[in-house]
This record gives C-alpha cells, structure tokens and sequence, in this order.
C-alpha cells in the first residue's frame, strides 16, 4: 500500500461552498487537436464542484482509502515546520498544484526516501527539480492539455482589460465616482494592433485562435515551428528569436514554459527591446520576468500595463512588488484552476493513479520525466535542470 501526500489551496474564507452558481458544465471528450480527455474508469465528485482546495481534495479520498491507501492532504507546504516537510519523509507519491505549488527541491527529493511518483495536478511541472528526479529516477507527470483553453480564454480577457483599461474603470464604480476621463485616458482599441506569443504551445494556440476575429497582427516565436497551413489559416508571422519579435509588438502575451533557458527571459535589457508603451502578459510562469525589472519598466513607461496570474514564488511574499507596482492587473494563479479546469485535472489525477497501482502505463502525453529521463510532453516542451532556486521565499507568506 502506498502514502499518497497531496497539497492543495485553502478552502473559501467563508468555507467550502454548499452550492454554485451554475449546476453543470458543458460535456466535451476531446481537445481541439484531437486529445482525449482524462479518462479514469471512475470518478467520485460532482464536475463544477471545488475540488482543489483542502476539503475538496481533488475527489480521491474514497478511491484512495478504499484499496488501503493513506491519503494525506495539507495546505501547510512551506518550511521546515510545514506539515508536507513532516510528511514528506516516507510518502510514495506527492500530488500538488502549480496555484499552491509543493516545492520538491532537490533538498525535499533528497528527504523523499520512498519517492517514486510526483503528479502535477494541473500543467507545468517547474515546481519540481527535474534534474534532481532524472537523477533519483522519479516519475513527474502532470495532466497535459487539461485547463490549456481555461488559460488562453484568461489571456485574451487580460489584454482586453489592460488595453482597455478596464480595472481602474471598475474601481471608479466602487468608489461611487463617474469620472469618465480618468477612465479613458489610458483606453485604447486592440483592432490593428501587433500582438506577438511567446510560444504557440496548446496555450499559445490558443490564444493566437481567438484574438484572431479582433482584426489584429499575430506574430510568434517557438522552438517548434508550426506547420504552414497553421499560419496561413491564422496569418501568423513567424520569428526565429524573440527580440526580433518584441520589437515590434504592442502586446506580448507569454505562453512558455518555464525552465533554464526562460528564466528571467524578460529583464531590463529585453524589455527596453519592446516598443515603449507595449503591455506584457503572463500566464505562464513569474519567474520566467525578472521581478524588479517588471516593475521598473511600468515606473518609467516603457510598459504600459503587465497583467498576469503568475508570481515566484507562489504564493509571493506579502511585500512583493508587484502588488503595488502601477498599470498592473495582476491576480493569484487562478486561470487555470476554474471550476471546469479542476473536473479534468482531477480525473487526470485518478487516471494516473489507478494507470500507477495497475502497473499500466500511463499516458505519453501526461509524462515529464520517466526512467531517468524527459519524457513525453517533458521531452518536447522543458530541459532538464532546475528552477526551483528561491522558492524558500514562499514561507514568508506566513
């Protein structure tokens, strides 16, 4: 029988809900290239319930206890004190989150005697030391493709909001005002503007699909070029490098993942490349922006506007700056983890469990790293190494 340590987010201030606002969800069975959908042989929640907090618990718990398993869920995940550090020492399988991630450095893989298993419920397994798991011969996985259209729908809101200056607007309404030209000062229109993606991963794609109809100019730089019936159908231009690519953008909207080679992409020096006034945005991962150079850039103008959900490390310490930097809409990690998003990453966790204690298989495309090495979507989309530095940060949270 296996430990199983999983790490979720608080519930609600006002506790787990007893109801919703809606009472189902559209029924899909595939993703728009052709995927299917997580498919465990059972399922023990409700989809459009909150699963990804603590009392939530991604619907495992009878699953799990039933076959004489040990579940154990926490939120309390960082320091040396943390409930995960206590239980980390002879778990078999850990289950986290990129919103509330549990950080395995190579330090905690090393404490993990009886490691075997790391499941990202979500997408984007940097939260893990890869290098560290090639290393020890741990299996990651994570759900690929399951909240990849929660993300791009969210993107495309946060260019409409900075552009159009919609957050500021809203708070005039709050404070009972009416003030019109404070509103629009700073409101512009997408139509005709340049918008360029870094990557055009699921995400990228995606984003790329829908701000097609708003008559706007789509660039975009990946490491994989897509195939030219692709950029044809979208009228996607491609570039080999980002710096040719920013140069010319209004906006850039970043959909990468997040390993060696794009951690801290956007510092001063590529920044100051981007038109001044352009609008960044973040989806992917924080530390894929050098913090300080973000916020230099709005003081002095060079950005207009930076909008994401995506801090380093989550959750970031209270004084960061970013939550007080001018022009920003920023938001904790919630793109990914709607309601919706959350009934498919958590069958995509049953499904590589049950896959894990069948000695099945487990899909190529979920696998980040397998028998000492990338593997699946890890292979295509990250390097191997490590980003996990600084993430002890988290702590001061508390």
């Amino acid at each position: 029988m296996a430990k199983i340590l999983c790490v979720l987010y608080d519930d609600p201030v006002e506790g787990y809900p007893q109801s919703y606002a809606r009472q189902d969800l559209p029924k899909l069975e595939r993703y728009p290239d052709g995927q299917l959908l997580p498919t465990p042989k059972n399922i023990d929640f409700k989809p459009g319930d909150l699963l990804g907090s603590v009392s939530g618990e991604l619907g495992l718990r009878k699953f799990l206890e039933s076959s004489g398993h040990t579940f154990v869920v926490t939120t309390d995940k960082d320091g040396p004190n943390s409930v995960f550090e206590k239980e980390l020492s002879d778990a078999d399988i850990i289950i986290s989150q990129p919103f509330w991630p549990a950080y395995l450095t190579a330090e905690r893989i090393s404490k993990a005697k009886n490691l075997k298993l790391a499941i990202t419920a979500g997408i984007g397994s940097d939260h893990v030391d890869l290098q560290s798991a090639i290393n020890k011969g741990i299996t990651v996985a994570e759900i690929t493709y399951c909240n990849s259209i929660s993300v791009a729908e969210h993107v495309v809101m946060l260019i409409l909001s900075l552009v159009h200056n919609y957050i500021p607007s809203y708070q005039w309404v709050i404070k009972e005002g009416w003030n019109i030209a404070d509103c629009v000062a700073r409101a512009y229109d997408i139509e005709g503007m340049t918008i360029g993606s870094i990557s055009a991963g699921r995400i990228g794609l995606g984003v790329l699909k829908r701000l097609k109809p708003f008559d706007v100019k789509l660039h975009y730089t990946e490491r994989h070029r897509l195939p030219e019936k692709i950029e044809k159908e979208l009228g996607l231009t491609y570039h080999d490098n980002v710096e040719s690519m920013v140069s010319i953008c209004d906006v850039v909207t970043i959909n990468c993942p997040l390993y060696p080679e794009t951690e801290h992409l956007f510092n001063d020096k590529l920044i100051a490349k981007m038109k001044r006034g352009a609008y960044l945005v973040n989806t992917a991962r924080g530390k894929i922006c050098d913090r300080d150079a973000v916020v230099r850039a709005l003081e002095s103008g060079q950005l207009a506007g930076y909008a994401g959900d995506v801090w380093f490390p989550q959750p970031p310490p209270k004084d960061h700056p970013w939550r007080t930097m001018p022009h920003h809409g920023m938001t904790p990690h919630v793109a990914g983890t709607t309601l919706s998003a959350q009934a498919r990453y958590s069958a995509g966790v049953r499904e590589i469990l049950e896959c894990w204690f069948e000695n099945r298989p487990i899909r190529n495309e979920y696998l980040i790293v397998d028998k000492g090495k990338l593997a699946g979507t890890g292979a295509h989309s990250y390097s191997a190494g490590n980003v996990t530095g600084g993430s002890e940060e988290a702590a001061k949270y508390k």
